[in-house]
């Protein structure tokens, strides 16, 4: 038995495998949806900020929209939004345009016996034929994912938002409280002090 699905494909999805440490069929999902929305922005890979991404999901197709935009939550193109939806959005600076890919009803669905397997070993209760029953099911949901017609996958539908700024650099400031640097824009006057979000949390 392999430790993860044995899934060839595009030198780009095995870029995401790389990244994200392992395929899976949510990496897929992320994949197909990535590949789907640059192909309808007609976008390259942004080197720096000329897309923006939002994910409404922190699972594993998220990773997989790092890898093929370049989008990233260092850069300040990689937006977050905790709906538990695998509803990935593109929007381009250069066109103003945008796309959003959502994962359609049963596009994604397990079946119950893989559901079963996959709880069994999170709790480290599965048996080591039980293991290999799941990476199998585990790398052919992935290959389904990987080779199905994208509409049976997402809907699709143009979106217009208003673009987030551009990144830029701010001067650090120490917190009051605790005397760490902070970016000047995110200090809090809070009872006459300028404090770091972290302090006033502390002081709930």
């Amino acid at each position: 038995m392999t430790e993860h699905p044995d899934v060839a494909w595009k030198d780009d999805f095995e870029k995401c495998v790389k990244f994200h440490g392992h395929a899976c069929p949510g990496l897929a999902l992320g994949y197909r949806a990535g590949k789907a929305a640059m192909a309808w922005l007609g976008e390259r890979r942004a080197p720096d900020e000329e897309i923006v991404a939002i994910v409404e999901t922190d699972a594993c197709g998220s990773d997989a929209i790092q890898v093929l935009t370049g989008c990233t939550f260092g850069k300040g193109n990689f937006i977050h939004k905790d709906y538990g939806k695998h509803a990935f959005s593109l929007l381009s600076r250069a066109s103003g345009k945008g796309v959003r890919l959502s994962k359609k009803s049963g596009g994604f669905a397990l079946s119950e016996r893989h559901r079963a397997l996959f709880d069994k070993m999170r709790t480290k209760e599965a048996t080591k034929e039980e293991l290999n029953e799941f990476w199998d099911l585990h790398g052919k949901k992935c290959r389904e994912v990987l080779e199905a017609p994208i509409e049976d996958l997402f809907s699709l539908e143009e979106v217009s938002m208003t673009l987030p700024p551009r990144a830029n650099m701010t001067d650090s400031r120490p917190c009051d409280a605790c005397g760490e640097p902070v970016m000047s824009t995110k200090l809090v006057e809070h009872k006459g002090k300028s404090l770091c979000r972290a302090c006033i949390e502390k002081e709930g």
